[in-house]
C-alpha cells in the first residue's frame, strides 16, 4: 500500500493529517512540497483524482494569488497549473495520494474515504 502526502511541516492540518495517517499504521511517502513542487504533469493528475479545477486546488487567501494577478477569471487551467508550480505556497494541503485515489486534508478525517 503506496501513501504520498503533500506536506507542509508549518501547517497545523498538514501535521494532523500526517498524525492521523500514522495513527492508523501508515507511514506514508512525505513530500514538502514548498521544498519540492510538483511538476504541471502531477498537478494535472492529482486534479484529475480530486475531480478539482486548478484555482479549485488553489489558496485563493494568500497574498501571491492576487499579487500575480492569479484572480483573473480569464487565466487557462495550464496557466493556473503553471503557477502553482512556481508559487507552491498557493496549492491547498495536505493532498494525501493512495491506489489511484487523492483527498484533501481537510479536514484530516477526510483523507480517511480514501484508505
Amino acid at each position: 500500500m503506496s501513501v504520498k502526502i503533500y506536506h507542509n511541516p508549518r501547517c497545523g492540518k498538514s501535521r494532523d493529517t500526517l498524525k492521523l495517517l500514522e495513527a492508523n499504521n501508515i507511514q506514508p511517502e512525505v513530500v514538502e512540497y514548498l521544498k519540492t513542487p510538483p511538476t504541471a504533469a502531477e498537478l494535472q493528475d492529482i486534479l484529475q483524482k480530486l475531480g478539482l479545477k486548478p484555482r479549485d486546488l488553489m489558496r485563493t487567501k494568500e497574498p501571491e494569488y492576487k499579487e500575480n494577478g492569479l484572480d483573473d477569471k480569464s487565466l487557462s487551467d495550464a496557466e493556473l497549473i503553471e503557477a502553482m508550480v512556481r508559487i507552491p505556497k498557493l496549492i491547498e494541503r495536505p493532498i494525501v495520494l493512495k491506489d489511484g485515489k487523492a483527498a484533501i486534508g481537510r479536514p484530516p478525517e477526510a483523507v480517511l474515504s480514501i484508505l
